[in-house]
C-alpha cells in the first residue's frame, strides 16, 4: 500500500511539472505570435471616414479639458507671481514666428494652386461633373446623381430623402470658411457685434497665412519690432502706431505653369492640397484657431468674436454668441467626404448597395476620377478592395 501511493504522489507530480511547462510554452508563443500580429497591424494603413457627432451634440475638444484646465492654472500662477512681465515668445507677445514666414506662403501659393487647378479641370468640354444637392450640403462627383436617400434639407420627408442634383462649383469640392480679418491680432483680438459691418472678411486659411507674415493688397497688419508686455492679464503695448493703413503691403507675385494636360492639372492639384494641409497643420501650432463647438463659424486669433450670429443648437442659451474652442485643421479646410464613384459612365449609386460603397474627400475623389493615383491614406476609405455585388444579388449577402 505504501508503496503504491508513492508511485501515485510520483505520477501526480510529474503530471503537474508537464502540465505547468505546457502552460509557459504556450504563453511564450502566444504572446510572441500577439506581437507579431500587432507588427503586422501597424504596417497596415487602415482609416475609415469620422462619423459625425449627433444632432445638437458638441464637437470633441482636440485637447483634454483637464489639460486645458492645468495650462489656465499654470497661466494664472505666473500672472499673480510677476503681474508686469514681458512676453518673449512670439507670436503672444506680437512679433512673427521666423521660421513660419515662408511656411506661410507657401501655404497660400498652395491654396491659389488648388483652385487654378480646380478651375481649369470643371470648366471645358473634358470636365469632370460636380453635382450639389439644392436642400442639403450634399456632394456628388459624377455625371449623374447618387440615389442614396441621405437628403436632411428643406421638404426632404415628402421626397423619402431623395436628393435634388443641381449643377455644383469649386466651392462644393474644397470648403474654406471665412472669419473676420483683424489688424492687431494682439492688443485687439475681438470683433465686437456693432463692429460686424465695419471688418472685412476673408477665408480663415488665407486669414492665418496674413498673420504668419504674409503681405496681401487690401489687409493691412500690425507688423511689430519689439514684444509687448502683460500687466495683470492685459496686453499693453509701448510700440507707437507709425504705420499707415492706406499703404497697402507689396504684393507676393506667384506664376502657374500653362499647358497641362488633365493628368497633370489632378496630380498638381492633389499635390497643392495635402501642402496646403500640411503647411496650415504647422501655422496652426503656433498661430491659435477657435471654432464653434456648434456651427462651421472660424476665427483666426488668440479669442473668437462677439458677434451674435450663432444659429446652432442652444443658441438661445448663449444670446447667439459662439461657443468657441480649440479648431482642427478640418475646421479651417472642410474635405467635406463624398461617396466613391468607381465609373462615371455606369449607373447611379443604389441606396440599397449604400454599405459596399466607399467615400472620400472630395477634392481627392475628383482629382482621383481626373486621373490621379488614389493616395494611399484613403485607398480603405474608398474601399478598393471591396466587391460590390450585383442589384440582385444584395439581399443574398452576409
Amino acid at each position: 500500500m505504501l508503496l503504491r501511493r508513492s508511485l501515485l504522489q510520483n505520477l501526480v507530480y510529474v503530471n503537474k511539472k508537464r502540465l505547468l511547462k505546457f502552460q509557459s510554452e504556450f504563453t511564450v508563443f502566444y504572446s510572441s505570435n500577439e506581437k507579431n500580429n500587432e507588427g503586422e497591424d501597424e504596417e497596415l494603413v487602415y482609416s475609415d471616414v469620422p462619423r459625425p457627432g449627433k444632432k445638437g451634440e458638441r464637437k470633441p475638444y482636440p485637447t483634454p479639458m483637464k489639460e486645458l484646465i492645468r495650462r489656465a492654472k499654470e497661466e494664472k500662477r505666473i500672472r499673480q507671481e510677476n503681474p508686469c512681465r514681458m512676453l518673449e515668445l512670439p507670436p503672444e507677445n506680437g512679433l512673427l514666428v521666423p521660421d513660419l514666414i515662408e511656411v506661410a506662403k507657401q501655404v497660400y501659393h498652395a491654396r491659389e494652386s488648388l483652385l487654378h487647378s480646380l478651375s481649369l479641370l470643371i470648366d471645358g468640354e473634358a470636365a469632370i461633373p460636380v453635382k450639389k444637392c439644392r436642400f442639403c450640403p450634399e456632394v456628388h462627383i459624377g455625371h449623374c446623381g447618387h440615389e442614396i436617400r441621405s437628403c436632411e434639407g428643406r421638404k426632404s420627408g415628402s421626397r423619402d430623402g431623395i436628393h435634388v442634383w443641381g449643377r455644383g462649383g469649386i466651392r462644393d469640392v474644397v470648403g474654406f470658411p471665412c472669419c473676420y480679418h483683424l489688424y492687431d491680432r494682439v492688443c485687439k483680438p475681438r470683433v465686437g457685434h456693432k463692429d460686424r459691418f465695419g471688418i472685412q472678411r476673408l477665408p480663415a486659411i488665407v486669414e492665418l497665412c496674413i498673420q504668419a507674415g504674409l503681405n496681401l493688397p487690401g489687409y493691412p497688419t500690425k507688423r511689430r519690432t519689439k514684444p509687448v508686455y502683460s500687466i495683470e492679464g492685459r496686453i499693453v503695448d509701448f510700440e507707437p502706431d507709425n504705420e499707415d493703413k492706406s499703404l497697402d503691403p507689396p504684393q507676393e507675385q506667384f506664376k502657374f505653369e500653362v499647358g497641362l494636360t488633365k493628368c497633370e492639372l489632378s496630380l498638381m492639384a492633389l499635390e497643392s492640397w495635402f501642402e496646403m494641409r500640411s503647411g496650415a497643420v504647422k501655422l496652426m501650432k503656433k498661430y491659435s484657431v477657435v471654432t464653434c463647438g456648434y456651427c462651421t463659424e472660424v476665427q483666426v486669433g488668440p479669442k473668437g468674436h462677439k458677434v451674435r450670429m450663432c444659429k446652432a443648437a442652444k443658441h438661445q442659451f448663449r444670446d447667439g454668441l459662439h461657443a468657441w474652442q480649440e479648431a482642427t485643421i478640418d475646421d479651417l479646410i472642410m474635405p467635406n467626404y463624398v461617396w466613391h464613384v468607381r465609373d462615371l459612365n455606369g449607373s447611379a449609386l443604389a441606396n440599397e448597395m449604400k454599405r459596399y460603397y466607399g467615400k472620400a474627400p472630395a477634392i481627392v475623389e475628383f482629382c482621383v476620377q481626373a486621373g490621379a493615383p488614389v493616395p494611399d491614406q484613403y485607398a480603405s476609405m474608398m474601399r478598393l478592395d471591396v466587391v460590390s455585388p450585383d442589384l440582385d444579388e444584395y439581399d443574398l449577402v452576409a
